[in-house]
């Protein structure tokens, strides 16, 4: 397991000591729980399976309908 040393100003570890205490986690749990919460690539299982559930929402070929074409682009 690897160890990371971090520098947090005064009022950013404040309030990281209150997060973590008010979740009872040490700070180091805490750091590593943030962590993995920002490095998840998928979304989680009720927003996908919330996919389609909307019947208001209007159909793929309506949207692209309306969908105007791209504006010349700027030359690098």
């Amino acid at each position: 397991m690897g160890q990371v040393t971090i520098y947090l100003e005064d009022e950013l570890e404040a309030k990281m000591v209150a997060e973590a205490k008010a979740r009872r986690l040490s700070k180091s749990k805490w750091i590593a729980t943030v962590i993995r919460e920002k490095l998840v690539d998928e979304w989680p299982p009720a927003v996908r399976e919330s996919a389609g559930s909307w019947d208001d929402f209007p159909a793929l070929e309506d949207i692209r309908s309306k969908a105007q074409g791209d504006i010349e682009r700027e030359p690098l």
